[in-house]
């Protein structure tokens, strides 16, 4: 698929820059990775908010004990 040559730079996909096609039923949505990562990022926030244990400090702590036998 060919983007026209301002709209590749104004989202930085020069030189065959990879996107997300997302269909939402009634449109098509280009999205660059870099965008799919940061709505990821701000979902994954969002959810865990205020939750105790959620963390990947916490994950990483957790699978440290089990490794310690704890």
């Amino acid at each position: 698929m060919s983007l026209p040559a301002d709209l590749r730079k104004r989202h930085g996909l020069g030189n065959g820059g990879e996107v997300i096609v997302e269909d939402t039923g009634d449109a098509i949505v280009l999205r660059t990775l870099d965008q799919v990562v940061a709505r990821a990022q701000a979902l994954s926030r969002k959810l865990i908010a205020g939750k105790a244990g959620a963390t990947v400090e916490d994950f990483l702590a957790d699978r440290a004990r089990e490794a310690r036998g704890e």
